[in-house]
């Protein structure tokens, strides 16, 4: 029942699927490093690095105080610090931004505060540089 699976069929599930997802809920708190090979949704509140090859969703109530590495991002909640995207940064009308970003695409719905710098266009290869840096 506990015995580690050798079906092929797991061994070829994408990291990025629903059932990889890391979930940080509301109420929880967490100071330092995540890194992470799939998705995150942030629901509570981080305070440092959090990195991921997969896509990061931050949920209204979620916060993060730090620097966001990731392949795609969706916000609605609180985000202060620098965000690296290698593709599409997503903001929600709920979303609140401050700091600095580097993504390829970047889409905004109405009513979302956006007080950054913001650096468009070749985030791949920034994000593949910043990613080995903190797996390191």
């Amino acid at each position: 029942m506990f015995k580690g699976n050798t079906n092929n069929k797991k061994k070829s599930m994408n990291l990025n699927s629903p059932d990889k997802l890391n979930r940080i809920v509301e109420g929880t708190r967490i100071e330092g490093t995540i890194t992470s090979e799939s998705n995150i949704r942030i629901d509570g509140e981080v305070k440092g690095i959090v990195s991921t090859k997969g896509r990061l969703v931050v949920g209204v109530s979620g916060k993060i105080n730090g620097d966001i590495i990731c392949q795609n991002a969706e916000i609605e909640g609180q985000i202060m610090g620098s965000i690296k995207v290698g593709e599409l940064l997503s903001l929600k009308s709920t979303a609140n931004v401050e700091g600095d970003v580097i993504t390829d695409k970047l889409s905004i719905e109405p009513g979302a505060i956006f007080t950054v710098t913001c650096k468009m266009g070749d985030a791949k290869n920034s994000l593949s540089k910043k990613q080995k840096a903190v797996s390191a």
